[in-house]
């Protein structure tokens, strides 16, 4: 293996496997290696082991390790089409897209036009006005036409002065900045309101994209499919993959490495927590209408936390589970040491569970400077159940990986 390569990737992880096949279809020969005999890094898909009788075959169980549903008409998908990578996948939409709500202690399908507004029991009659008024100016905002702005710079307008002259209540504010433009904190309502309303526009232009419940898809047999439709772009263009490499002895020189940060541990810092409940069930999420894949949104104030909490759910239709069987997730950055307790509200929404498991994981982000060392690290996965999130940081890892090969 004494070669040289342009990039050497190491990882499989759903960012390094982007970023390989990107760059191997743009012609630079790359060498891509895991630790692991398998695909898909923290985002790989795997079954259960001897699991009880009653829950069934493990082989029929493909258990995300990072679940996160896919925006219809976001970023990643564009990628995917972009590179054709769509005919190694299949996806299926998923059914619903809720909100908790504290003064009712339930959960609400999330209204994202001005006609669910008006039908949406989380508002009074005169907010469900008022939030239609809102929707409405959202929806026909068009930023290359100032007629639609109605006197408004968004680039200069924040957010709070945008809502304020709709005069919406805490409540709408909560759930439309958590659950429809998919914040994940209130940082947002002071800062200029432009990427505010495009977050909200991108959700109903999805919603409307595959005419489903939910502006979100997912992949047949979990998200551990995305990592290795990837691998096989890049083997298609000439990358070269080595898994089951714990310890290699072989050399081989490189221009740039990119890598996942438990690679280079030196070069990364921790900068938070995220905790998790894995739980196998036999009934789909409770007042979510009987949907197989489900994403229930717990904004942080409704919860009295500083951050929100994410439930996830999928199931057999799916394929990530058996006949009868689901899959449900409920994630957040842990405030203490103790995921028990800080997931139990979460936890409760679920309704019975067959079996439940709790862990936690660090999240790292990199420190070192990659013009320097020409180390390009991606940033670990957050406690959100969608990959908005995680597109801004592909955003800033394919710029510094275009950077680093002179793209």
């Amino acid at each position: 293996m004494d070669e040289e390569y342009d990039v050497i990737v190491l990882g499989t992880g759903l960012k390094e496997c982007i970023l390989s096949g990107l760059l191997s279809v743009n012609g630079f020969k790359v060498l891509h290696m895991d630790r692991n005999e398998y695909y898909g890094g923290e985002s790989s898909s795997l079954s259960l082991k001897q699991p009880p009788e009653s829950l069934g075959s493990s082989r029929e169980y493909n258990v995300d390790m990072i679940p996160k549903f896919m925006m219809a008409n976001g970023g990643l998908v564009r990628v995917l089409i972009h590179t054709d990578v769509t005919k190694y996948l299949n996806f299926k939409a998923v059914d619903g897209s809720f909100v908790y709500n504290k003064e009712r202690y339930a959960i609400y399908k999330v209204p994202a036009t001005d006609v669910e507004a008006l039908k949406s029991p989380l508002m009074g009659l005169f907010e469900k006005r008022r939030a239609r008024k809102f929707f409405i100016y959202v929806q026909d905002y068009e930023e290359n036409d100032p007629k639609s702005h109605e006197g408004m710079d968004l680039n200069k307008v924040t957010s709070r002065d945008l809502i304020s002259k709709y005069g919406l209540e805490d409540d709408t504010i909560d759930f439309i900045g958590h659950s429809l433009a998919l914040h994940s904190d209130d940082s947002y309502l002071d800062e200029p309101a432009m990427e505010f309303v495009k977050r909200m526009k991108l959700y109903a232009e999805s919603l409307a994209r595959f005419q489903g419940g939910s502006p979100y898809i997912y992949p047949m047999y979990g998200l551990g499919e995305l990592p290795q439709a990837f691998a096989r772009l890049s083997a298609v263009y000439g990358g070269t993959y080595m898994l089951n490499k714990p310890e290699c002895k072989e050399t081989a020189k490189c221009k740039k490495v990119v890598c996942d940060p438990s690679y280079l541990p030196d070069k990364v810092q921790k900068v938070g927590k995220v905790a998790r409940a894995i739980c196998i069930m036999s009934h789909s999420i409770p007042d979510t209408n009987d949907s197989h894949s489900v994403q229930v949104i717990l904004p942080q104030k409704q919860l009295g936390r500083k951050s929100d909490m994410y439930l996830f759910c999928c199931s057999y239709s799916h394929n990530v589970a058996p006949k009868g069987k689901y899959i449900a997730f409920v994630t957040t950055e842990a405030e203490t040491d103790q995921p028990e307790v800080e997931l139990k509200r979460g936890v409760d929404l679920l309704g019975p569970v067959d079996e439940i498991f709790y862990e936690t994981y660090d999240r790292f982000e990199p420190k070192n400077d990659h013009e320097v060392d020409h180390c390009f690290i991606s940033t670990s996965y957050d406690a959100t159940t969608h990959f908005e999130s995680t597109e801004l940081d592909l955003t800033v890892d394919l710029s510094a990986a275009s950077a680093a090969t002179g793209e």
